[in-house]
């Protein structure tokens, strides 16, 4: 009886000891700590030029066109191109994207403007209803001689 009465005293434990797992999570913890913030360095890099095909489309384009100097120009289909101020150009492209949903929509910037006077011609075509706007490139010089 000693020997049954030992037995219901020591049940035996079903338990994960966690320990162990805890020390490999905090490790861990530490580990990606330290390494997050290097992988945010800059890199300096030198964007490859494309020949890439210039798209055919039937329709004529409306293109938006950023100078150096940051003032916004508008050629709708048929038209001249003409100097348009943000307001401006928001209420013609919303009319005409509108009238012509499966126009395309370009924005031409000039290499010496700056590049948030065109990311903001670009929110202003987005607020006015288009659904994609493209960018306008040249190919490069090495391309044409081909």
């Amino acid at each position: 009886m000693s020997l049954a009465n030992r037995r219901r005293k020591h049940k035996l434990k079903a338990e994960i000891n966690v320990v162990p797992y805890i020390d490999v999570m905090l490790v861990l913890l530490i580990i990606f700590m330290v390494t997050a913030p290097l992988m945010n360095l800059g890199v300096d890099i030198e964007l490859p030029q494309s020949a890439a095909k210039s798209i055919h489309n039937d329709k004529e384009p409306a293109v938006v066109s950023v100078d150096q100097g940051g003032k916004l120009y508008l050629t709708l289909a048929n038209a001249p191109r003409e100097e348009i101020d943000a307001a401006t150009l928001q209420k013609k492209i919303a009319a005409f994207v509108r009238q012509n949903p499966q126009i395309p929509v370009y924005v031409a910037g000039d290499t010496a403007a700056d590049y948030g006077t065109i990311y903001e011609a670009m929110v202003l075509l987005q607020q006015a209803g288009v659904p994609k706007v493209g960018l306008m490139s040249k190919p490069p010089e090495a391309a044409k001689a081909r």
